[in-house]
């Protein structure tokens, strides 16, 4: 298992990582395709754009080696948040967006130590909750969140296209 040393993305990471993202999740089985989606797919081409919003931090995990293992992007007031729904006006929390893990470091802990470090982000700033979203195609990653004690929160749930999206939520 290698080493994993998270810390904030570099511009200079964000095309790489936007890259990542690009591969992982069109691998997904179920995930819409980029003519399904486009919009979404921009926003995965330009994820360094999130970091223009004042409580954005987009987080890298890299290998000892400086191999990229994945992201997230960190959100510490939900009105950065950018999603439909109810979610940008909650208060007292944070979010995490575009969590993604090479498919070579699935399995490494990589997707915890990123989401832990969002969580530790959060406590830092005195959020009450975290929140996120993920979908059907995401599984490892939602059962993920689920053995670190996140829950279902319904009311977070809404449709992007023909894309069914689910809020997740966990108390600080």
């Amino acid at each position: 298992m290698k080493q994993i040393n998270i810390r904030e993305a570099q511009p200079n990471e964000y095309k790489a990582l936007g890259q990542l993202m690009l591969r992982v999740f069109s691998s997904l089985e179920g995930f819409p395709s980029r003519a399904e989606h486009p919009t979404y797919y921009a926003l995965l081409d330009n994820v360094g754009k999130l970091n223009e919003k004042v409580s954005t931090e987009i987080l890298v995990a890299r290998s000892t080696d400086n191999e990229l293992l994945g992201g997230v992007v960190f959100v510490g007031n939900m009105q950065d948040y950018s999603s439909k729904g109810v979610t940008t006006t909650i208060q007292n929390a944070s979010g995490i967006r575009l969590l993604v893990v090479s498919l070579a470091a699935r399995g490494q802990g990589v997707g915890k130590a990123l989401t832990e470090a969002c969580l530790q982000r959060a406590r830092g700033l005195g959020s009450q909750q975290m929140i996120l979203h993920t979908t059907q195609a995401m599984k490892v990653a939602w059962g993920m969140y689920e053995r670190m004690g996140f829950a279902r929160l319904p009311s977070l749930d809404f449709r992007q296209g023909d894309l069914m999206v689910y809020g997740f939520y966990l108390d600080l």
